[in-house]
């Protein structure tokens, strides 16, 4: 069972045996890796039924330890003798090492009790050397369009963890719905967590669920999830959206909204709704100076509950339409000497960079708020291809890559009529696995600043877990791959390797209970006949 993903740099096999786990087996923890040796034990300990206790006499042992010399999130296994032996550069390249020994031991290492108590389990005599190639590499889950039950976020972040991916982009707000707890503007879950229908496909579709929709967690939710994260070593980047993408911000609180403006209702400052179908809404916040003081009391409790360097303003798909009709709007243009409504907009979220900066925090956006300029430490999420961030890099910006039509998992993996509610161009796992963060047009310089790529999981059309997981799998096994591994150029990969590996993989997926796209196709349950997507022809643009 040497059929790792992702691939390491380095395995070399030896021949004189096989490492043997029994209920003698001890585990040791040196200095810094305890939080690794309660993960084992919870975790390969419950699937073998073996106590991996840290005192007794003979048999034999896991050790871990923690060596300066290798790279913080690297690792070294020395295995299959009679000690098992996990270093890495600290205790997060421990757990990842940790993550490839659960590997090693085969697909029921990933259950949750053993099937066969009293089984001898066995660990090949292998040497591996490896290291991350980004220090980024994301997932982003959106649970304002579809909510996911805590118990979801937490299953995400173990499915995270063995995969080695460690940055969680929680999208926590958006026109469908607002899912922080905010104890000081209470509508904001009270109101803005819940809609009272749903469109049931793309918005074209004719289909709607009629059950109101909603859910939000309180702020001991966030900081078990947080907690629970930092455990397996992946930080927590939330986002909270301005000024675009808060309708329902704006149910819960009208006066953030641009109050002077006569919406298709015909009166003015009357409230939307919390939006019930998808796309991008016209409602925006007002340029004004009490929706920054409303939002800095938000962002205060997001400070406290999320200790991430990262605070996402996402900053995307603001329509001006609001600010051109509001005389509030344009007089505040005039005040502040500003280049129009694009400038506006780079005001509002120039005002938060310099929040956060002063707060020892740093915000990134989606690859909008580059227009207007933006303050040196500011980061971007690149996602309408790869042209914002080339344009961030080269002004000296940090980068993380996601172009929409390269690791968009919402949109379909093929092209038959089967796939359920086709979004997009089609993206394979072959197009995936070929997928390349750094732009070739960027200097050695530039490319230092890219921090890694993130894979964006959007919940329009994904509305329960069972979709999620099928939109995800397998293709977020080929992107932590490509995030984790010094692969070679696009064109040079091995393609046919990954996929005799991800055979093996398929079996730790069915063990963990993920509902993965399998090679054939959709199983009939996965299919959604009769719901409208919005499939796109053609090959999709690279840049």
């Amino acid at each position: 069972m040497t059929d790792l993903v992702p691939a390491p740099r380095r395995l070399v096999r030896g021949h004189r045996g096989r490492g043997r786990l029994d209920e003698r087996t001890r585990l040791e923890a040196g200095p810094g890796t305890e939080g690794v040796a309660r993960w084992l034990r919870a975790t390969v300990g419950a699937a073998t039924g073996l106590s991996l206790a840290g005192h007794g006499d003979g048999g034999g042992r896991i050790l871990l330890a923690v060596d300066p010399a290798l790279p913080p999130e690297g690792y070294r296994l020395h295995l299959g003798g009679d000690d098992q032996v996990i270093a890495g550069g600290s205790a997060a390249g421990v757990f990842w090492g940790a993550q490839t020994v659960r590997q090693l031991l085969g697909p029921d290492a990933f259950r949750r009790a053993p099937l066969r108590p009293g089984r001898q389990w066995e660990l090949p005599e292998v040497t591996v050397e490896d290291a991350p190639r980004f220090g980024w590499r994301g997932l982003l889950l959106d649970v304002a369009r579809h909510f996911m039950p805590k118990e979801g976020v937490l299953r995400w972040l173990d499915l995270m963890a063995a995969h080695k991916l460690n940055v969680f982009h929680f999208h926590l707000t958006d026109d469908q719905g607002w899912r922080l707890e905010i104890r000081r503007h209470p509508r904001l879950t009270g109101t803005g967590s819940w809609r009272a229908r749903t469109k049931f496909g793309h918005r074209a579709s004719p289909l709607w669920d009629e059950k109101p929709h909603g859910g939000f967690y309180t702020q001991d939710d966030i900081r078990e999830i947080v907690a629970y994260a930092a455990e397996r070593h992946i930080a927590v980047v939330p986002e909270i959206d301005v000024p675009g993408h808060s309708q329902a911000a704006i149910a819960a609180y009208p006066e953030l909204g641009n109050t002077d403006v006569v919406p298709a209702s015909g009166k003015a400052g009357a409230a939307p709704a919390v939006w019930d179908t998808w796309g991008i809404s016209p409602h925006v916040l007002a340029p004004a100076e009490s929706t920054l003081r409303f939002y800095e009391g938000v962002f205060e409790e997001v400070l406290e509950l999320f200790p991430s360097e990262f605070v996402h303003v996402g900053g995307d798909e603001c329509l001006k339409d609001e600010w051109r009709a509001s005389p509030a709007a344009q007089a505040r243009i005039r005040e502040l000497g500003l280049d129009g409504e694009d400038g506006l907009q780079s005001w509002f979220l120039g005002h938060f960079d310099t929040w956060l900066s002063a707060r020892g925090r740093r915000l990134i956006g989606w690859d909008e708020i580059l227009e207007g300029g933006l303050a040196p430490g500011a980061a971007v999420s690149s996602w309408r291809g790869y042209a914002g961030g080339i344009a961030a890099a080269r002004a000296g910006h940090d980068v993380v890559m996601c172009p929409e039509q390269q690791v968009y998992l919402d949109h379909r993996q093929h092209d038959g009529p089967d796939e359920p509610v086709p979004i997009g161009y089609v993206r394979t796992l072959e197009d995936v696995y070929r997928f390349e963060p750094v732009p070739p047009e960027l200097t050695p310089e530039e490319a230092r600043h890219v921090l890694g790529a993130q894979a964006n999981l959007w919940t329009e059309t994904t509305e329960d877990q069972a979709r999620v997981d099928y939109q995800a799998f397998p293709r977020l096994a080929a992107f932590a791959e490509v995030a984790w591994s010094a692969l070679p150029a696009p064109a040079e990969r091995d393609f046919a390797g990954f996929e005799r590996r991800m055979q093996a993989h398929y079996g730790r997926l069915d063990a963990l209970g993920v509902g993965y796209r399998p090679p054939s196709g959709p199983r009939p349950w996965q299919r959604r006949p009769g719901v409208l997507g919005r499939p796109i022809e053609g090959p999709p643009p690279n840049r």
